[in-house]
């Protein structure tokens, strides 16, 4: 049977309940499956009473085991165990595990006690008999790692005791002051400039309101607070999100407060704060309103009454109507122990509230209680937003990527890439230098965001075969081919390219997470003797683009004779290669790219990445290799036009309407979804094309298409193309307005006030054979 998809979730970051049946304190349904990658180190933070299981400890899986007590001191007994080895460095990325002794006032260079624990045929339950930091690694060769063969599966499960404390997160650093504020009230307080303010939702599906004043303003008697529309204009965002650009400004734009982590991300923004009218008029005067609370918290600092208070309104989940463009809400999304820190940029009076609301689900129609936490300015709270892999999830935060070291010089212009911030562009050459270098010379891509999952077994080519839209009985051994899943349906759940390893070892680079439980559940369904292994961010990757790219590997790239060479590798080609020469760095080297232009994929083990990044740099000096970021790969794929998640394959369009029909094989057995397609290739309804447009105005997203008056598509990604010098865009017509030659109009302005005229064409607008890739 596969092995269990497992899900990472950090202790410092919330937890996860599944049901508010005990709102606020730990239950049996609490246990935690914990994501244990290869060469990772995992921090599980333990109570007296507290449970951990491992499973899959069989044949040679092991797993290490350190035990540490508040002050950092070895305490393995704790669990049970006892130190029977030192940790070997050189089988783990251990960064942060160093960091956090380190941080305890421990010595990092001194030898580390561990547990070895291996081949046992049944689950390991280890109960903590006082608090403790355990940390459980993975170990692994970094070769082993590239080449996919030796993987552990094993798997952990973190079973809290049920007691009658409150969830909370562990604190971020040092904190100043903290408080509850009790359901149905609220608290004003201080803050001083660099002071960062985290808010935390205790039981999970709680509204806070918040408000800030200026201290200096209110000394002056000026009352200069939160400023929706200042904010909203500054940000350019109607619902910010955090991120590099997200602050909190007055109405004179000075910024009053930075946000740095969120781990919900659902909020209001600027809804009021409910009132004693909205209670009023619905039946039920006198009913305890934040509005009031607010009014009532601020009177010491001589702040007038309001009766409505303007708020930023946390955990409130809210949204837009399309059709009516009315408010619409829900239960909050909140979980307990999630949580907005925010960086005060000046002193500040601020004043929140728990959200006394029980005759809406805004609460999930049960008022619980907010905690306050204020850390010191120096407090090492990094930028971060919260990321699930599905919607139940156990929730992360985003991580720097193994390259980030090389990369926070060249710019400060990140975005979240699942749960890794990855670079937009570099302000040195800007987003179309980038797009040019791919296309004339050079460039070097940080892609760690994509998803890797290694299928080893028996009956991998079994499982691979039923849930591919390809043949992989005819993948040869360093052969890679683009491909789909898909549902029943013929609709795509993901694109990926897929890699075989060996005769019974594939790997799978993809775009979603969905991938590793498809391949779960079709095991299972199936009986198939397959694990999955989940590599997350176990194997960084680079991607080297451009008509240079392989004169600057041929400088840094060392193969064996047993593997194909560089020179070797046809397109969708790969191998397992050596940094400089046989003692060097390894990583496996793919002919692959997102690009259309001949180009490299590097995929290494962390401990390996910035050295790798290093020599890439060093060799392709000389070809003037340039960093370049998501905006300009935007650009240079839709040119290409390679398909993206949604944007060209959404639910609700199968895979020939996706544009990927010649990733399909219809004379396979069978495979999920064929049906469906089959039986929609008879009659095809819309087909995906390109739309070369006669002015350089760029349409959004999701813009119709018309033929006169009438809708007969839109526009699924669309960009100005540098080369043509004009904008491009794809878009899924219907199949009786789809001929070459066909002039149509895009909709801007409601769709009906101003049209952009262009001419139906196939894709790739750029190089449709493929030429360049195929050099």
């Amino acid at each position: 049977m596969s092995a269990p998809t497992i899900l990472r979730e950090f202790s410092n970051i919330g937890f996860s309940s599944p049901g508010r049946s005990f709102p606020g304190f730990q239950t049996a349904a609490d246990a935690r499956p914990i994501a244990l990658s290869p060469r990772d180190a995992v921090r599980i933070d333990m109570e007296p009473g507290d449970l951990v299981s491992l499973h899959n400890l069989t044949g040679d899986s092991s797993v290490w085991l350190a035990g540490f007590n508040t002050f950092g001191q070895d305490t393995l007994s704790a669990i049970g165990l006892t130190a029977n080895a030192t940790l070997d460095r050189t089988l783990v990325d251990i960064d942060a595990f160093l960091g956090w002794i380190a941080g305890k006032g421990g010595d990092p260079d001194k030898d580390i006690p561990i547990c070895i624990v291996q081949g046992i045929r049944e689950p390991l339950v280890l109960k903590a008999t006082e608090a403790l930091t355990c940390w459980a690694i993975c170990p692994m060769p970094s070769h082993h790692l590239v080449t996919g063969r030796g993987l552990n599966s094993v798997s952990l499960v973190h079973q809290p005791m049920s007691r009658n404390t409150p969830l909370l997160p562990i604190p971020l650093g040092e904190v100043r002051d903290e408080f509850t504020i009790a359901r149905g009230t609220g608290q004003a307080y201080e803050v001083r400039k660099g002071d960062i303010i985290q808010i935390v939702d205790i039981e999970g599906q709680q509204c806070s309101d918040f408000m800030a004043l200026r201290m200096d303003g209110l000394d002056k008697g000026q009352e200069w607070m939160i400023d929706s529309t200042a904010t909203r204009s500054m940000v350019r965002r109607a619902y910010p999100g955090p991120g590099l650009l997200d602050k909190f400004f007055d109405r004179e734009m000075r910024p009053m407060l930075n946000v740095l982590q969120d781990t919900c991300g659902q909020h209001d923004t600027f809804g009021l704060a409910c009132t004693a009218r909205g209670y009023e008029e619905r039946g039920f005067p006198g009913h305890i309103n934040c509005s009031d609370n607010m009014t009532n918290a601020l009177d010491p600092f001589g702040v007038a009454r309001r009766a409505a208070w303007p708020a930023i309104n946390f955990f409130w989940s809210t949204w837009i109507d399309p059709h009516s463009h009315h408010i619409q809400t829900e239960e909050s999304r909140s979980r307990p122990g999630d949580y907005v820190a925010m960086r005060a940029m000046d002193d500040l009076v601020c004043v929140s509230t728990a959200c006394p609301d029980d005759l809406d689900p805004i609460n999930g129609w049960n008022p619980t209680d907010i905690h306050v936490r204020i850390y010191r300015p120096d407090a090492p709270i990094r930028r971060a937003v919260a990321y699930r892999e599905k919607e139940d999830a156990p929730m992360t935060i985003s991580q720097e990527s193994a390259f980030h070291d090389r990369l926070a010089p060249l710019t400060e212009h990140f975005a979240p890439a699942r749960d890794l911030w990855t670079p937009v562009s570099f302000p040195s050459h800007g987003t179309l230098g980038e797009y040019w270098a791919c296309r004339e010379a050079v460039t070097v891509q940080d892609m760690s965001g994509l998803r890797k999952f290694d299928v080893i077994g028996p009956d991998a080519e079994r499982l691979l075969q039923q849930a591919m839209t390809r043949n992989i009985a005819k993948l040869a051994v360093w052969r890679g081919t683009y491909s789909l899943l898909c549902d029943d349906s013929g609709t795509v759940i993901d694109d990926g390219t897929l890699f075989r390893m060996g005769s019974e070892l594939f790997r799978w680079c993809c775009g979603s997470e969905e991938s590793g439980r498809v391949f779960e559940a079709l095991a299972t369904e199936m009986g198939l003797q397959v694990r999955i292994h989940a590599m997350r961010g176990a194997l960084p990757n680079l991607a080297i683009q451009g008509p240079k790219s392989r004169d600057l590997l041929r400088k840094i790239a060392f193969t064996q004779p047993h593997v194909p060479s560089l020179d070797q590798l046809k397109w969708f080609g790969a191998t397992v290669a050596r940094l400089d020469d046989r003692e060097g760095a390894p990583f496996m080297l793919s002919r692959s790219g997102y690009t259309g232009e001949l180009g490299y994929e590097i995929f290494c083990a962390k401990a390996d990445a910035t050295r790798i990044w290093d020599a890439i740099i060093d060799a392709g000096a000389e070809f003037g290799v340039t960093p370049m970021g998501s905006a300009a790969l935007e650009v240079i794929r839709i040119e290409a036009g390679l398909a993206a998640a949604n944007a060209e394959f959404a639910p609700g369009v199968d895979a020939f309407e996706a544009g990927l029909g010649f990733a399909v094989d219809l004379t396979k057995t069978d495979f999920t979804g064929k049906a469906a397609l089959d039986r929609n290739t008879r009659d095809p309804r819309r087909v995906l094309k390109g739309l070369l447009i006669n002015c350089d105005d760029v349409p959004a997203h999701g813009a119709p298409v018309f033929a006169g008056e009438r809708q007969v598509g839109q526009v699924t990604s669309a960009t100005r193309s540098p080369s043509l010098e004009r904008a491009i865009a794809i878009v899924r017509l219907a199949i009786e307005h789809a001929e070459d030659g066909t002039e149509l109009e895009i909709g801007q302005l409601d769709g009906r006030m101003k049209r952009l005229t262009g001419t139906v064409t196939g894709i790739p607008f750029i190089d449709p054979q493929r030429k360049r890739a195929r050099a």
